[in-house]
């Protein structure tokens, strides 16, 4: 299918979603009842669609790769999600939350998803307060906001740092009221590991239950694939080392598109890399750019001495520090969007001015609230970010150290950029479909609303969107001319020869016998990825990447080791999962490769302005890339969707004024 139908409605773009919504085919109450639907995963995303589903009638299975709801990766999301509600009356509207996601995502997101992303925000958040979502408010009792990078307005909800974990329990508890209503099975320690294709239409999965190890078969009218984005393909990144895309290559490897897989955001606020046995890093919320503001010293000898331990960042008076991103983008200040911030601190760095150690460091400084706020009211906003930064560092980022001139420093946090969120994933329509009938992509695995660069507080605001607000209208329209369907026999010959080939690999990993674990062969991915497909891309640098990921491939098929163990197979596990990263970093460094501007969080060095911003192609770039799986040892095949904005002017970035 080169020529790829989004099927987006007619007319204005403000109008789009509420016609299609008039037009769209249903299914009635007692037909609800004979249709089956599959949703893999359990965050954000996965449970309110879950929940939604049962409770409008339709039998649903869902599955859980951890052992509870609750652990889903959406949990360790901190600062917050994003609604044009306007509370604070400055001047926030459905459009400019559409306008400043776009633009956010360098003009490369689709135009129609994006505003209706923008329009159901605000119904996203009278759902989760009606669950009991312990939003932050004001002393009046009204909802609080904050802001987050780039946007100039107060939008994004939040309950103290702990945003994601609060979301989740009010989605865990509607999905769990469906479970106890019997519209919901749950099915906890369950790794899909393919989707059964019957007659064209995806109608099962088979998955692999973590516990005995057994392969089981599930049948249904319908796949709904939530299960997050691939940003552990870098080994280290923010992401809890349990999530994969394991699932979304299954259909890949199936015939879904993937979309866009070169847009991999590097969050800039993480807490640097430390050594070479960490297996994981961790976020700060980016909510605290809020108050803290981002400097590197001005004087380079000043940072060698802070990389050897001979002075502390509080010895550094006031005007000896260089607030980067406040100097170089007033408008915008700290709060400039992710891969600009990120950007701006790998530059500071590689000129010399990094401030720990390894030089790969800058400082977030709260100095200036704490005296303007008081320590208290910063500990209100932050006070268990703050907790969990001493926990990994020993130091105390609110703690007072000195006064110079009058001026009082307390201590700074050290942050760097890590690979954090992507906005790729399974290529989706309007109605969330991928071009694989029947199955479904929400939440992060799917592509289509951040462009290239997904803005703060956003991706709860997607999941949530998703599965709550878009989904339970666009899927009746898909199962409304199924509902003469009987129910499917796992025992058709799809749903065996599905199993007998997640079979054989499984034999084929066990039976290699090697010496390499499979973590030693992660990680070396990992420094390729992140060496050659990370923040600054280039053609030879592409080109390298490709030919080592190809080593890799071959070393993970010839020397694996995994231990033969009945039951629980934890290495087992996560080689299944490397099989699926191998493929997705060579996805990544292809679609890098084959896209000749930078944008977003795509930044290929040949193509910059001047002053070393990401300089976009528009006469030949303007499009989503999709991707079309041709085997292992064969380049996929590159269809793309062009992208046509009507209500938007496409422009270059501006965070400068």
């Amino acid at each position: 299918m080169s020529n790829i139908d989004s099927k987006i409605p007619e007319g204005p773009i403000s109008e789009k979603w509420t016609n299609y919504k008039a037009h769209q085919k249903l299914v009635n109450p007692a037909n609800k009842r004979k249709l089956d639907i599959i949703v893999v995963g359990t965050g954000l995303a996965g449970a309110s669609a879950a929940a939604s589903l049962g409770e409008m009638g339709f039998k649903v299975l869902n599955f859980c790769i951890q052992d509870s709801p609750r652990r889903a990766h959406s949990i360790a999301a901190q600062g917050g999600i994003n609604a044009a509600k306007n509370y604070q009356n400055d001047g926030d509207s459905i459009y400019r939350l559409f306008y400043d996601t776009v633009k956010g995502g360098d003009y490369r997101a689709r135009e129609a998803n994006v505003y209706r992303l923008a329009e159901v925000s605000a119904n996203i958040i009278d759902q989760c307060v009606a669950q009991g979502v312990p939003f932050a408010r004001e002393y009046g009792g009204t909802l609080a906001n904050r802001s987050f990078g780039g946007v100039q307005v107060s939008r994004t909800f939040y309950a103290k740092g702990q945003t994601g974990q609060q979301l989740l329990l009010g989605a865990y508890s509607a999905l769990m009221c469906q479970v106890n209503a019997g519209t919901v099975k749950l099915y906890c320690r369950y790794e899909m590991q393919d989707v059964v294709i019957v007659d064209g239409r995806a109608r099962g999965i088979v998955a692999r239950n973590l516990v005995n190890g057994q392969l089981e078969r599930f049948s249904a009218h319908a796949v709904v694939l939530a299960t997050g984005g691939y940003g552990n393909t870098y080994f280290l990144s923010t992401n809890a080392m349990g999530c994969n895309c394991s699932a979304a290559i299954a259909a890949y490897r199936k015939g879904a598109y993937f979309a866009n897989p070169a847009y991999v955001q590097i969050h800039p606020t993480c807490i640097p890399v430390h050594g070479d046995k960490q297996s994981k890093l961790t976020l700060m919320s980016e909510s605290l750019r809020n108050d803290g503001r981002i400097w590197v010293p001005k004087n380079i000898e000043d940072a060698k001495k802070l990389q050897k331990g001979e002075i502390k960042p509080t010895d550094i008076p006031e005007e000896e520090r260089d607030y980067y991103l406040e100097r170089r983008y007033p408008a915008f200040g700290n709060l400039v969007p992710r891969d600009v911030a990120s950007r701006a601190a790998k530059e500071r760095c590689d000129h010399g001015f990094g401030v720990n150690n390894t030089g790969l460091a800058v400082y977030l400084d709260f100095s200036e609230a704490i005296s303007r706020l008081g320590l208290d009211v910063v500990l209100q906003r932050y006070g268990n970010l703050f907790d969990m930064y001493e926990e990994i560092t020993d130091v105390n980022p609110g703690e007072f150290v000195k006064e110079i001139n009058g001026v009082k420093y307390y201590n700074p946090m050290m942050i760097y950029p890590a690979i954090h969120y992507t906005m790729g994933g399974l290529w989706v329509d309007y109605e969330l479909s991928t071009n694989i009938p029947g199955l479904f992509a929400i939440g992060e695995c799917n592509f289509s609303d951040h462009g290239a660069n997904r803005l703060g507080a956003s991706a709860l605001m997607q999941g949530l969107a998703d599965g709550y607000f878009v989904l339970p209208y666009t899927i009746q329209n898909y199962l409304s001319d199924q509902i003469t369907v009987p129910r499917f026999s796992i025992d058709l010959p799809e749903f065996k020869e599905t199993e007998a080939a997640v079979k054989a690999r499984i034999d084929h990993l066990l039976n290699i016998k090697g010496k390499r674990s499979v973590d030693s062969i992660h990680k070396e991915l990992g420094h390729i990825m992140w060496e050659y497909v990370g923040m600054a891309r280039d053609k030879e640098g592409l080109k390298t990447a490709l030919a080592k990921i190809k080593e890799i491939r071959k070393e993970f098929e010839t020397n694996l080791f995994i231990p033969q163990l009945e039951g629980v197979n934890v290495e087992l596990d996560k080689a299944l999962r490397l099989n699926d990263f191998i493929t997705m970093g060579q996805l990544i460094a292809i679609d890098a490769l084959n896209r000749e501007e930078s944008c977003g969080g795509h930044f290929r060095v040949e193509h910059q302005t001047e002053e070393g911003e990401a300089k976009r192609d528009d006469q030949n770039c303007f499009y989503v890339s999709c991707w079309e799986y041709k085997g292992e040892d064969n380049d996929p095949v590159k269809y793309q969707e062009p992208l046509k904005y009507e209500a938007i002017e496409v422009k270059t970035r501006n965070y400068k004024n």
